[in-house]
Parts: C-alpha cells; structure tokens; sequence
C-alpha cells in the first residue's frame, strides 16, 4: 500500500432518528425532482419526506424498478426538464439513488447518457443532490457511481466524482420493520463493500482501510439483531451507518471479484444484488486466499476477536467461516440453485462476469474464465 494517495470524503451527511422530514433546508430554491420506486411510495415510506417538502414544487418520479434501467433515467430526465428541476432527491435503495445520480448530473450538464458511461469520463456539474437511503447496504448514498441495465441483460456503470450527492441522510428509522431477507441481503452487500475496499489490488489507503474496518465490525455485530428483531432502532442505525462507512470506503478503494461475479446473476436471473453477492462472497474468498491471507487475518478480528490468540493461516480461514455462518444465520439462501440457476447457464455467466473488467482488475488474485466457472460450480 503506497504512502502516495487521495481520498475523496463524499457527500456531507445528516443523520438521525426523523431527520428525512426535514429535506427543504438542504436544497435550493425551486422545483424538485424526486426519485423513488412505486413500492415504497404504497408503504407509505416517502410519507414524511414529501409531507416536509409540501411547500416545494416536487414532481415524484417512481418509475423505478430493481437493477434500474437507462430508459428509468431517460423518463425521469424528461420529467425534470419538464418542470425545470433545480435539484434533485433520491429516494430508497440502491436503485433509485442510482438513477437520482445519474438523472442529476445528466440535468445539470445537459449531455447523452451514452455519453458518460465508463470511470471519469462525466467531467461536468450536476444539480444539486439529496440521497436518502431506506436499505442499509448498497452505500449508494456515499458513492460517485451509478450502475444501470442497458438493454436486456448488460450492465453499465457511470463512474465519477461528478455523481457524488450534495448531502447523504442517514435515517434509521426508515429501515425499521425491512423484511428479513432484505435486511440480510442488503446487509451482507455491505459487508462485502468493506472487505473488498480493504482488500482491492487498486487505490487501497489507510483512511478506507480505517473506514471498511469499522463498517465490518458494525455490521458483523448487528446483522443477526436486525433481522431478528426488526424494529431494533439501535441495531439498525448500526447497520446505516456501517453500510454508508463500507460505502465511503469502496468509493475510494474499489470493489472487486465478488462484484464482478455477482453483476450477471443480477443482469440474467434477476437475483437481488445483495443476495447475489452472499452467493459469491465465500467462493472468491477462497479464491483469494493465497493473495489476501494477511489482510483476511486482519479483517478476522473485526467479525470475532476471539481469533486472536491464532496464526494468520487460521485467522483467515476462521474469517471464511465467521461470514458462511453470518449468511447462514440471517436465512439466506446458500446455493444458486436455490435461486433457479442450474448447470446450463453456467457458461453464460463465466463469460459475463469477464466482461466486468472495471472490477476484476482490482481484484487481489487474477480471476480468467475457468477460475469463474469453477466458482460458479461450487456455488450452485
């Protein structure tokens, strides 16, 4: 790890319990485009927030659905042109923050999505944006990415510090009574965010190493009580604040292998990002081993201390572990077969994930075709 390095902080945050109520005061003056998805508008999650914008002008955009599409983004472009947005809210998980990002920069510079695809080419000034998240787990409210479904299956990601939110708010008590299996899937992706920043052959600093440190013991801690106990205020502020610290960290040190192997389970069977990388997550460790041994030793103390009296070899392997029984425990599904993929489409998805090469290159151990294929094989 190079003493040579740069680290953007990201958006400027608040948080705590109600603050989503309270959006006005961050933005300015003029008509809002708020992005959302339609399920939470019907749960009644965007209540409070457009209730504390009453006396704005807010057109609502919820035509947003899991692995957002361009065409989400094109519609809620027009929308915000239609109305003449001076900023713009996203509002809910990965996806319609993810759209809020991109929609924002494309309104405030004016160009063609087809344009800004790829890592820091958006080079302009976008509105001013809010990010609200109500998962805890993608960290899209601390990254300067965007990651969209282009036509049927592929996926493109727009990655740049033009994307980065004006504010991230953080308010835990939109998480409370998130079902189950979203609380662990959303969880485990944060997980992931954390030791893949700290793991990643690219861009690895001490501060993301600090911060995806801190995130994996926040989350390891408080996975199992959330999903236990629901409404566990303490628990899922927790979980908000590890998700958005691993957040911070992989906006710096960028994720790698179980990205890059999860993204077509996503793009082809429609698998939720965060179960898709649990699926993965275990298979890539191992891969791993030989390169990232030492840093998964370290990474062991942070999920159980107890490991501490042990050689680096047994760190590392009681880490492996320690994260199998986490997604064990939280109720998620442990083979792709549980999630209707079989052995036919295992060649699909080998030559898929090596076209993610923005992520395999930071991965600690190279990953060709036949080391994917052999870990979509132990995962089904």
């Amino acid at each position: 790890m190079s003493n040579t390095f740069t680290f953007d902080p990201g958006p400027r945050v608040v948080s705590g319990e109600g603050v989503n109520a309270d959006l006005a005061r961050l933005l300015p003056d003029g008509p809002v485009l708020f992005v959302t998805d339609a399920n939470l508008r019907a749960l009644g999650l965007a209540d409070a927030a457009l209730e504390g914008l009453s006396k704005c002008d807010v057109a609502v955009f919820d035509d947003v659905r899991e692995d957002p599409t361009e065409q989400s983004v094109l519609d809620a472009v027009a929308l915000g042109r239609a109305i003449g947005a001076t900023s713009v809210i996203g509002f809910g998980g990965g996806s319609p923050m993810d759209v809020a990002k991109a929609v924002a920069y494309l309104l405030g510079t004016g160009e063609e999505i087809g344009e800004i695809y790829g890592v820091d080419v958006a080079q302009g000034q976008g509105l001013p944006l809010v990010l609200v998240p109500t998962t805890a787990g993608t960290g899209s409210e601390a990254t300067p990415i965007s990651i969209l479904t282009v036509g049927e299956t592929s996926k493109k990601g727009i990655v740049a510090p033009a994307l980065y939110a004006t504010w991230a708010v953080l308010d835990a008590s939109l998480t409370i009574g998130l079902p189950r299996h979203v609380t662990a899937a959303t969880g485990i992706d944060a997980m992931v965010h954390a030791i893949e920043a700290f793991t990643t052959r690219r861009l690895k600093n001490p501060i993301s190493d600090a911060l995806a440190k801190e995130a994996l013991r926040l989350l390891s801690a408080n996975i199992a009580t959330a999903c236990d106990e629901p409404d566990n205020f303490a628990a899922r502020d927790a979980m908000l604040r590890g998700s958005y610290l691993a957040g911070v960290a992989f906006a710096n040190a960028p994720c790698a292998g179980v990205h890059a192997l999860a993204y077509p389970l996503g793009g082809h069977f429609h698998v939720p990002h965060g179960l898709s990388n649990a699926l993965m997550l275990p298979h890539v460790l191992s891969h791993n081993m030989p390169a990232a041994r030492e840093m998964y030793a370290e990474l062991a103390l942070e999920i159980d201390p107890s490991l501490a009296g042990l050689g680096t070899q047994a760190r590392a392997q009681g880490f492996v572990e320690a994260l199998r029984a986490i997604t064990t425990q939280t109720g998620l599904s442990p083979r792709l077969a549980d999630v209707g993929v079989g052995a036919d489409s295992l060649d699909l998805l080998a030559d898929e994930a090596m076209k993610q090469e923005r992520l395999l290159i930071n991965n600690p151990l190279p990953i060709n075709r036949n080391d994917a294929l052999r870990m979509y094989e132990a995962a089904l």
